[in-house]
């Protein structure tokens, strides 16, 4: 597993207004899209491509398209959901799966509700927005995550031994608290971006 923490100045400003607890859900969603969208920058930044060769209007140009098959983004219900829109701003062509994940507040232990997910997905890029248990042979796989925490990192890494796999964040925080947020952390990202309901 590779942990790649985009530190440029950018990120760095708005994840300090998104944790910001007086950010309201609009300010709070403009935040987070905008920051995943700079996050996603980094994340595709290994993506495959072929060579193509294209007309301009005064000669041809050599260049690349990106290769075969599509991306997959697969955001994880619900936080992600929120994340969805600033991934697609950059991969528009992308399919997009969906999986769905509750925690026990007890055991603060994860199970899956919902998948949505293509049976194969052998060659393909994936990107996740939030942690995801499962890799059903993609080519990488690329967790974009607007915060992590190290007990997160320590969990995917031991989950993933020896697959390819790359966690994108804005920032590694100091650790998990006893309900399972991160310190210093959002708060819940899903009631900040949808309120509480």
């Amino acid at each position: 597993m590779r942990t790649l923490v985009i530190d440029h100045p950018l990120v760095t400003h708005k994840l300090t207004a998104l944790r910001d607890e007086a950010s309201d859900t609009a300010t709070f969603r403009s935040l987070t899209a905008e920051l995943v969208t700079l996050l996603a920058y980094e994340a595709t930044r290994e993506m495959r491509v072929q060579p193509v060769s294209v007309a301009t209007p005064v000669g041809t140009a050599s260049g690349v398209k990106l290769a075969g098959p599509v991306p997959l983004i697969v955001p994880v219900l619900r936080a992600g959901i929120g994340m969805l829109d600033g991934m697609t701003r950059l991969l528009p062509m992308a399919e997009v799966g969906f999986v769905g994940l509750r925690r026990d507040e007890e055991s603060l232990v994860a199970s899956t509700y919902a998948d949505r997910l293509p049976t194969d997905l052998t060659g393909r890029d994936t990107f996740v927005l939030d942690p995801m248990l499962a890799n059903r042979g993609a080519a990488s796989i690329t967790a974009i995550c607007l915060l992590a925490a190290p007990e997160g990192l320590r969990h995917v890494e031991a989950a993933f031994a020896g697959d390819e796999v790359r966690v994108v964040t804005a920032a590694v925080d100091e650790r998990l608290n006893e309900r399972g947020y991160i310190v210093p952390g959002l708060g819940d990202a899903g009631d900040r971006l949808f309120g509480q309901i």
